[in-house]
C-alpha cells in the first residue's frame, strides 16, 4: 500500500509534529477504544476502510483464525517513525516553516 493519506497524531518531541501521514512500519499506540494502551507496528493501512492495523491487536473467528481489528488512525499516536528521505524531507520543510512563523512574530 505505501504511503497513506490517513493522519496521525505523532507523540514526540523531537520531530515537533502535530500529525503526519501514517505509513506501514510506524509505531503507534492506541489511545481510546477496548485496546487502549496497546502499542504495536503497523501491519497494513486500509484506505478504503480508513483504518490501519497493528501488529497483536486481533480477534480470533469462530473457527480459531486469527483476524486483525482495524483501528482508526485518529485514536492512535505515532510513537516512532519509519524515516526515509522523503519523510525526512517533510519534515525539514515544516521545521523551516516553524522558524519562520517564529521571526515574523519576533518582529511584530
Amino acid at each position: 500500500m505505501g504511503h497513506s493519506i490517513i493522519r496521525a497524531n505523532i507523540d514526540s518531541l523531537r520531530l515537533q509534529v502535530r500529525s503526519i501521514p501514517i505509513r506501514k512500519d510506524d509505531e503507534v499506540l492506541i489511545t481510546r477504544g477496548s485496546n487502549k494502551g496497546r502499542e504495536g507496528k503497523v501491519t497494513s493501512v486500509y484506505r478504503l476502510k480508513y483504518v490501519i492495523h497493528i501488529e497483536r491487536v486481533s480477534r480470533e473467528k469462530s473457527n480459531g483464525q486469527s483476524v486483525p481489528i482495524g483501528v482508526h488512525p485518529s485514536k492512535c499516536v505515532v510513537t516512532k517513525l519509519k524515516l526515509d528521505k522523503d519523510r525526512e524531507k517533510i519534515l525539514d520543510r515544516r521545521a523551516k516553516g516553524r522558524e519562520e512563523k517564529a521571526k515574523r512574530k519576533e518582529k511584530a
